[in-house]
């Protein structure tokens, strides 16, 4: 049936103009008052030069398999840690080990490796720990773990009382020294491909010390914080992922060790949701029994009531 309504002239290039001028100017003014900071990225480098403490301890966790990222589970190991489900509900799981890890090698023995070839002693420390007895080598690395409590820091320097470490203290002393200059960065993001672009185990090992989650506190982008949506900073984020990180402040969410698992489950129940709501009975009528849209197209409900 052809429309008979009322019909006024409507300019769309003119419209559309003004509408692209509005919105880029004020696209501009808030980017300029609430833009977020650009921070730079958290090099390991930077870590071990503020916090040598943190990163010795650290690499010493993953020495000796005791560091989150060693005992995670999929996609890096086979560890079980941090495996998450919802009942038979397992995808972490059900993908395996997709990005192998292994942070004994990949974080401490394979970049000192590297270095080992022009130093003569601690080529000689690494196969001294390479031959040695699970027993000795967990000896020598709880014994280092008591002395960094007594440890003293001077500049970047870590100053270790001396002790039955066994090969532990040289290769310790090395690792901070490649992580001062920068070369344990480049190590572990060392790749045969053009580009760059895999963080995963810089990453991981930033995440398995404090220095990281200590500079997400005090940026207020913690999961405690509602950082999923956070800038860096008292500045406005992503607000569209609202939903997503709402979850996770409330019980029995904030509460389970299966928290990811949780929000992903409940997040594929609320779309589906949405995706169904015009085949779902009684929801589907939710406009007729709540007539928003009446309100909104009021003027054409008046001109056609009696229609």
């Amino acid at each position: 049936m052809p429309y008979s309504g009322p019909k006024v002239p409507y300019d769309l290039i003119k419209e559309a103009t003004i509408a692209f001028l509005v919105v880029a100017i004020l696209t501009t003014l808030l980017a300029i008052i609430f833009s977020s900071p650009d921070e730079s990225a958290v090099t390991i480098k930077q870590w071990a030069n503020s916090d040598p403490v943190d990163f010795v301890t650290t690499a010493l966790s993953e020495l000796d398999g005791s560091s989150l990222s060693s005992q995670y589970g999929p996609p890096y190991n086979s560890g079980t840690n941090s495996q998450q489900h919802v009942g038979p509900f397992a995808p972490q799981k059900w993908a395996g080990q997709r990005i192998p890890v292994n942070s004994a090698q990949d974080f401490v023995l394979s970049p000192l490796s590297q270095e080992a070839s022009s130093i003569p002693l601690l080529s000689q420390s690494l196969t001294k720990w390479n031959s040695a007895s699970s027993a000795d080598q967990g000896n020598w690395t709880a014994n280092y773990s008591d002395a960094l409590a007594k440890a003293t820091v001077d500049g970047s320097k870590l100053l270790v009382p001396s002790g039955k470490y066994g090969p532990v203290g040289e290769m310790m002393s090395e690792l901070l020294l490649m992580a001062n200059s920068g070369a344990l960065d480049a190590s572990l993001t060392g790749t045969s491909h053009f580009y760059g672009t895999d963080y995963t185990k810089p990453l991981l090992f930033l995440a398995d010390g404090t220095y990281l989650s200590g500079l997400a506190q005090n940026k207020h982008l913690l999961g405690t914080q509602w950082g999923m949506m956070n800038e860096t900073g008292n500045w406005p984020g992503q607000a569209w992922l609202w939903l997503y990180t709402f979850w996770y402040q409330i019980p029995p969410y904030n509460t389970s060790t299966n928290a990811d698992a949780l929000v992903m489950t409940t997040m594929l129940i609320v779309s589906a949701g949405l995706l169904l709501v015009p085949v779902i009975p009684g929801l589907r009528r939710i406009p007729e029994y709540i007539p928003v849209h009446r309100i909104i197209w009021r003027d054409w409900y008046k001109r056609n009531r009696s229609k």
